[in-house]
């Protein structure tokens, strides 16, 4: 009877990894980053202050490369070479786009150069970090929005 549960069970479990082996690879980079950050935090403060805003790219960059992976291990390669472009494209869009917002409504600057407008005043809470998290779901909301009404203007 034991039989019966325990190798299907096994079955189950090697279909299962394999089939996440890129989220499991993803959370073990994550878990050693965080867990050298938290290190560096404790014994190397100074060294810390200066790397930790790097860390987390680390993990950023995992997160892109394993959606390319993804991508090009079940593509052709013209189709992963163009879905590469597109991504890589679209992510520089992205990220020149949110902080141009930020650095504009933030800090009234674009590149350095201080704006004269007249009766604006700056909303600091913008530069920080959670913002940007809402800045970037609300640019998802609105592209999504428009593409959504393309694609209804297309049929």
């Amino acid at each position: 009877m034991c039989q019966g549960v325990l190798f299907p069970s096994v079955s189950l479990i090697k279909v299962a990894i394999d089939l996440s082996s890129s989220s499991v690879s993803l959370m073990v980079v994550i878990m050693f980053v965080t867990i050298t950050d938290l290190s560096m935090a404790a014994y190397c403060p100074a060294l810390h202050k200066t790397l930790s805003v790097f860390n987390p790219l680390i993990v950023v960059n995992c997160i892109i490369m394993g959606r390319a992976e993804a991508f090009a291990s079940s593509n052709t390669p013209v189709r992963a070479i163009a879905d590469g472009l597109g991504m890589g494209i679209g992510f520089i869009l992205t990220l020149i786009l949110l902080s141009g917002a930020r650095e504009l409504l933030g800090n009234g600057t674009i590149f350095g150069a201080l704006l004269p407008f007249k009766g604006f005043e700056l909303a600091l809470i913008i530069i920080l970090s959670p913002v940007a998290f809402f800045a970037i779901g609300i640019m998802i909301a609105i592209f999504n929005k428009l593409f959504k009404m393309k694609r209804e203007g297309d049929h």
